[in-house]
C-alpha cells in the first residue's frame, strides 16, 4: 500500500461528474503485419495479462481515508480481470474519421469507475474510410487516471506494453505480485492522524530546503515583464464545462517543424505555441470574440529526471507562456513566443525540481475537497479570472516503429481533460517523422471541432510560407546542412546566409509584383486618354 502526492491526490479533489480527471491515448493499427494478419480481444487480453507487471496502476485500486482526513492510498488488488475493463465496438459503414472522432470524445467523456483499478481500454474496429489510414485498421483509446499517471509515465506505459517488432514478445516478471490487505477505515484514520501530527515539522524542513530557490524566482519573477499577465482574458474555453466532449487530431512533416524553428532560432515546442496561437486567433476571428489582450497557455514540463525520492506518479510542474495573439504577422508572433518561452524557462529553472512537486503534500486536504465542490457547485470558473486560457502540452513520442501485439502502430493522439474554467486541452506528440497535434474539448465551446482542426492546418501554412518554405525549391535549400566547423560561429553564418536568401527571394517577388502593377498603372493610363479624345471628339 503506498499513499498518494498532495498532487496526485488534487486531480482527485478537483474531479467532477462534468470533469473527469483522466487522460488517454488514441493510437491507430495495421493488423497487416500481426501474426495471421489480425489481432484478436483474446490475443489483447492476453498481452495485458503477461505484462501487468510493468505497468503498476492497472492492478492497484484507490482507497479514500474516512472524511478526507488525509491523502488517499493506492493498494495493490488480490484479483486482476482485464476483461472488466476492455471494451470492443466496431464503426458502422463508412467507418470514416468524422464517426471516429465522435466515439473517441463520447469515450473520453465517462469518468472512470473508482470502485476498480481506475483505466479502461475500448478496441474500435471498422476504420474503413480513413485518409491517410490503410482499411482494416482498429483503434485502441486508452483512459487512465491523472491520479496515478502523467503524461510522460503515460506514453511509457503504452510503449511499455508494445515491442519493436512484429514478434510479441515473452516478457515474465521478476518478482511475484504480492496483494494488500485491504486496510480498515479505523486504520486509515491512525495513519491519518499520525501523518497530519508530523506535517508541521515536516513543511518547516521543506521552507529551510527550499528557501534559497524561492528567493531567486521571486527576483527574477520582479524583472520579468508582466504585463501580458496583468488581465488573462476570458474566452468561450474560460467557463464551466459540460459533460459532451469533442475530439479532432491533425499531423504535420516534423522536417518542416525544424526547418521553422531552426530559421527562428528557437525549439519545436515554439513552433508548436505560433501554430496553436494562430489557430485560437483564426479561431476567434471566426467568431468575432478575439479580446484586444493576448491569449495565455499553461504548458505542463516533465521533472521526472530531476526529482529525487519522490514516488508521485505526476512530476510535473507548469509555464504560463503568452501566445501573442494580438500580433497579425506569423513571424512576429513567433519571436514574441521564443522571447516569452525564455523568460519561462529561466524561472523556471530558478525553483528545484522537488521543490515544485513536493508543495502540494502540505495543502490542507479538507479544506482543498471543501473548496473545489464550493467552486464547482456555485460555477465560480464563470466569474473569477482565468489562469490560462488553454493548455498545450508537448510528449514526445518514439521516433522509430512500434508494434502492439504484432500489428503496427500507423498514428497516435494524445487526450487530455478539460475542467472548469479550461475548457480547450491541445495534445502534442511526435512518432517518426510526424508531429500530431490533437485537441479536446467542451462539445458546449467548440461545436466545430473539424473546423478548428482547419484552423490548426492553416496556420501552420501560414508559417510555412511566412518563412517561405512552401515550395518545394525553398525547402531543400533551408534545410541544407553546413559542413562540419570547429567553432559554433559558422552555424550562424549559414542561418543568416539561409534568411538572406529567402529575404533576397521574397524582395524579387515583391520586384515582380511592383513592375506588373506599374504596367497595369500604363495601361490604365493609356485606356484613360484615349477615352478622353474619343469624348473630345
Amino acid at each position: 500500500m503506498r499513499q498518494l502526492s498532495g498532487l496526485d491526490s488534487s486531480f482527485l479533489f478537483t474531479e467532477t461528474s462534468n470533469a473527469p480527471m483522466h487522460v488517454g491515448n488514441v493510437g491507430i493499427y495495421d493488423p497487416s503485419t500481426a501474426p495471421d494478419g489480425k489481432v484478436t480481444l483474446e490475443r489483447i487480453i492476453s498481452t495485458l495479462n503477461e505484462r501487468a507487471h510493468l505497468a503498476p496502476a492497472l492492478r492497484e485500486r484507490l482507497v479514500e481515508v474516512p472524511f478526507n482526513a488525509d491523502f488517499p492510498y493506492w493498494v495493490k488488488e488480490k484479483s486482476y480481470d482485464p476483461e472488466l475493463h476492455i471494451h470492443h465496438m466496431a464503426l458502422p459503414q463508412p467507418g470514416d474519421w468524422k464517426q471516429f472522432c465522435i466515439q473517441v470524445a463520447r469515450i473520453h467523456a465517462r469518468p472512470l469507475d473508482r470502485s476498480r483499478p481506475l483505466w479502461e481500454l475500448h478496441l474500435i474496429e471498422g476504420l474503413d474510410n480513413i485518409d491517410g489510414i490503410p482499411p482494416g485498421c482498429f483503434a485502441l483509446v486508452s483512459k487512465t487516471h491523472h491520479a496515478a499517471v502523467d503524461g510522460a509515465s503515460n506514453a511509457d506505459t503504452g510503449l511499455a506494453l508494445c515491442d519493436p517488432t512484429p514478434e510479441i514478445r515473452k516478457m515474465d516478471a521478476e518478482e511475484e505480485w504480492v496483494a494488500d490487505r485491504p486496510p480498515t477505515a479505523i486504520e486509515l484514520s491512525m495513519l491519518a492522524h499520525a501523518n497530519n501530527l508530523t506535517r508541521p515539522q515536516r513543511y518547516l524542513e521543506y521552507l529551510q530546503e527550499s528557501i534559497s530557490s524561492l528567493r531567486k524566482a521571486q527576483e527574477l519573477l520582479s524583472e520579468r515583464d508582466r504585463t501580458a499577465f496583468n488581465k488573462i482574458p476570458r474566452t468561450r474555453f474560460n467557463k464551466v464545462v459540460s459533460r459532451n466532449r469533442v475530439f479532432d487530431g491533425v499531423s504535420f512533416r516534423l522536417d518542416e517543424i525544424k526547418r521553422i524553428k531552426r530559421l527562428a532560432e528557437g525549439t519545436v515546442n515554439d513552433v508548436v505555441l505560433a501554430i496553436c496561437a494562430g489557430a485560437m486567433r483564426r479561431y476567434l476571428i471566426d467568431k468575432n470574440e478575439l479580446p484586444e489582450e493576448t491569449l495565455v497557455s499553461m504548458c505542463p514540463i516533465s521533472l521526472r529526471n530531476a526529482v529525487t525520492g519522490s514516488e508521485s506518479a505526476n512530476q510535473v510542474s507548469s509555464m504560463a507562456i503568452p501566445l501573442h495573439t494580438t500580433i497579425e504577422s506569423p513571424t512576429e508572433r513567433l519571436t514574441a513566443i521564443i522571447r516569452s518561452t525564455t523568460e519561462a524557462k529561466e524561472l523556471s529553472r530558478a525553483v528545484s525540481a522537488n521543490t515544485l512537486v513536493d508543495a502540494a503534500n502540505f495543502i490542507s486536504t479538507q479544506l482543498f475537497v471543501a473548496g473545489a465542490r464550493a467552486a464547482a457547485e456555485q460555477g465560480m470558473a464563470n466569474f473569477v479570472s482565468p489562469f490560462a486560457n488553454t493548455v498545450i502540452t508537448n510528449v514526445p513520442g518514439s521516433p522509430v516503429p512500434f508494434y502492439n501485439n504484432g500489428a503496427l502502430f500507423v498514428r497516435g493522439w494524445g487526450l487530455g481533460p478539460p475542467a472548469d474554467g479550461n475548457g480547450l486541452f491541445h495534445s502534442v506528440g511526435s512518432y517518426c517523422d510526424e508531429l500530431v497535434i490533437s485537441i479536446c474539448s467542451c462539445r458546449d465551446m467548440m461545436p466545430d471541432p473539424e473546423f478548428y482542426a482547419e484552423c490548426l492546418k492553416q496556420s501552420m501554412s501560414e508559417l510555412l510560407e511566412a518563412f517561405d518554405l512552401s515550395e518545394p525549391g525553398a525547402l531543400i535549400e533551408a534545410t541544407a546542412k553546413p559542413a562540419p566547423a570547429t567553432s559554433s560561429k559558422p552555424k550562424k553564418t549559414v542561418k543568416k546566409t539561409v534568411r538572406k536568401k529567402i529575404s533576397t527571394r521574397v524582395s524579387k517577388k515583391k520586384t515582380v509584383r511592383k513592375k506588373t502593377a506599374s504596367k497595369v498603372t500604363k495601361k490604365k493610363t493609356a485606356r484613360k486618354k484615349k477615352s478622353t479624345k474619343a469624348a473630345k471628339k
